[in-house]
């Protein structure tokens, strides 16, 4: 029985995981080098992360991705990222309660979608399920970790800016990873799988 590639086109997915990278090393440093670590700076690097990272998971998932059921996720969390941007830029003056419950939310909500897809897509074997499933696993701690800390805006938008430093630098490694061809999608290593 035949099984459908995870990606269209292998050679090339390389870019979306790029992507991902720069936008939230771009949210990490601009919350490192930023002295006042307020809940209207988390609300506005917050609201500039999802929504350009939504439309890049969105388009570009829907270009590569040739599994059904993955694709639609991704644009699902595409869409996610798009309307938590939307209310971060427009909630960025009500405080620190309602910034930890948005980040919250969309974490939880992204980080187990991408977790799930990582999951359905593992008996495929490569390199893009063990990446959704530990960018899944990230981003969902970061749900948790934001549910348990003590209300302190210095904390929280610090804790975003290390997570989006580390969700930057691993994504990066695995994009160079794939266009360098020290990993595979996991289409490319087996397009088709053969039950016996």
């Amino acid at each position: 029985m035949a099984t459908a590639p995870t990606v269209r086109n292998p050679d090339r997915y390389w870019t979306v995981p790029i992507a991902r990278a720069i936008i939230a090393l771009v949210a990490g440093v601009v919350i490192t080098f930023n002295a006042k670590h307020s809940p209207q700076l988390g609300f506005v690097v917050l609201g500039g992360f999802a929504l350009a990272t939504g439309v890049v998971v969105a388009v570009l998932s829907w270009r590569m991705l040739a599994d059904r059921v993955v694709r639609s996720l991704f644009v699902v969390v595409g869409a996610i990222g798009l309307l938590t941007g939307i209310l971060a830029l427009s909630l960025q003056t009500t405080g620190l309660g309602m910034y930890l419950y948005l980040v919250s939310v969309w974490a939880a909500l992204t980080g187990f979608i991408e977790l799930y897809c990582g999951i359905r897509s593992r008996s495929k074997g490569g390199a893009l399920s063990r990446d959704w499933i530990t960018v899944g696993v990230l981003t969902a701690a970061l749900a948790l970790v934001f549910l348990l800390i003590p209300a302190d805006a210095v904390l929280a938008v610090g804790l975003f800016g290390a997570y989006a430093v580390v969700l930057g630098v691993y994504l990066g490694i695995g994009g160079f990873s794939l266009k360098w061809g020290t990993q595979h999608p996991a289409s490319k290593q087996q397009t088709t799988e053969v039950q016996s």
